[in-house]
């Protein structure tokens, strides 16, 4: 399977990630996280240092829940508005008007 290349804004959010999970991490050891979180302590490093821009949902929910980060809080971070931001679901938060 071959990969395609990252977006700089991928591997700009990879790092915005990753200085989050650092920062929420605080002084509680990588290993204490990363078992709690039931992945692996280099998968966590990896994704801390930037090196793993995209990693897959489960991991970062899990990391999250461990962290007591909300997935919004994430979310938010990681992709600020005005910078090559991924737009929000269609239909989230909207109200249909219904015709009368």
């Amino acid at each position: 399977m071959v990969r395609l290349p990252l977006t700089p804004a991928e591997v700009e959010r990879g790092q915005r990630l990753g200085a989050l999970l650092r920062r929420a991490r605080g002084e509680r050891s990588m290993l204490a996280t990363a078992l709690d979180a039931r992945v692996s302590p280099e998968t966590l490093r990896k994704i801390e240092s930037g090196r793993v821009a995209t990693p897959a949902f489960p991991t970062i929910a899990a990391i999250a829940d461990v962290l007591g980060l909300s997935l919004d809080a994430v979310w938010a971070e990681i992709n600020r508005p005005g910078e090559d931001a991924v737009p929000e679901p269609a239909g989230l938060g909207e109200r249909r008007r219904v015709a009368s």
